[in-house]
């Protein structure tokens, strides 16, 4: 069994999450210390750190309910 941190900083994964459309600044609040950027292509990527799977899996639940079409999860290099 490996071993848990007890950091969930240490553990936590910085993700973009791109979605067709653009989101109104109102939803910032609801993706709790993501930054929404609405992008020229007509999508929004919503960028931050997760702390862990459970928590990303949260976060791609409030993407479904908006209902905007997902175009990409990834994970990207922490700054």
């Amino acid at each position: 069994m490996s071993e848990k941190s007890t950091d969930r900083h240490h553990d936590a994964r910085r993700y973009e999450i791109r979605l067709t459309g653009h989101l109104h600044h109102r939803w910032a609040a609801w993706f709790h210390g993501m930054t929404l950027t609405n992008c020229s292509d007509g999508t929004t990527a919503i960028q931050g750190l997760v702390a862990d799977q459970a928590a990303l899996h949260g976060l791609l639940q409030k993407v479904r309910d908006i209902g905007l079409p997902l175009v990409s999860v990834t994970q990207v290099a922490r700054d």
